[in-house]
């Protein structure tokens, strides 16, 4: 089944690229960076393979990737600000947040944004959705710009790097990054049960005083 998907992931992005050229790329990194499912893992090897081939300049694939991770990390980054912040406010009690949880989490990322947000944009599956927490903390929009863009270039270039070294292989790349992207998915899994654990916990203690 998940071969069956990278396949069909990978023929997606092969054809837009095929058809639409560096607007293809473009268009690809927007959608992983809006937090779709084109990954940049295959999307950005494949733009390498191109270059490999001629068909591109590798500075052109370098800034049709960054500037379309940075368009589709600016959308998710306002429906944080617009939509999920009040959501949150307002059903979070639901979700076992406390206003208090909310505030807390809110004043963290204010004060650790910048550097979460730059070095999350070279981590598999936190790249995309670190815009939505940085969105919801209303991180200074100026800074999160400037931290995503510089902090997509170094992901970007390893990627196209790799298509560009492997030729026809360009593929490999994405099987070597897979692992890491699993590692980190059950990392953020695992996150989550602790911080629901310590929630129920903390509960628990305060009904057991009343």
């Amino acid at each position: 089944m998940l071969n069956y998907l990278i396949e069909l992931i990978t023929n997606i992005s092969t054809s837009m690229i095929d058809q639409f050229g560096l607007s293809g790329i473009f268009i690809g990194m927007v959608l992983e960076g809006a937090c779709l499912p084109l990954p940049s893992e295959i999307i950005l090897p494949i733009g390498g393979f191109f270059v490999e081939k001629g068909t591109f300049y590798f500075w052109e694939v370098m800034c049709a990737g960054v500037l379309g991770n940075l368009i589709g990390s600016i959308i998710i980054y306002w429906i944080g600000a617009r939509v999920a912040r009040s959501v949150l406010h307002k059903y979070g009690k639901y979700f076992l947040l406390s206003q208090n949880h909310i505030e807390k989490s809110e004043a963290w990322f204010s004060k650790n944004g910048e550097w979460v947000t730059f070095f999350g944009r070279n981590l598999p599956f936190i790249r995309s959705i670190i815009s939505l927490p940085a969105g919801i903390s209303k991180m200074n929009f100026a800074k999160f710009c400037l931290y995503t863009l510089f902090g997509c270039i170094p992901w970007n270039i390893a990627l196209i790097y790799g298509g560009y070294s492997l030729g026809a292989n360009w593929n490999v790349v994405e099987s070597y990054v897979r692992p890491v992207s699993y590692g980190v998915v059950v990392s953020l899994i695992l996150l989550i049960f602790c911080f629901i654990y310590k929630i129920v916990r903390e509960k628990n203690k305060k009904e057991r005083m009343i």
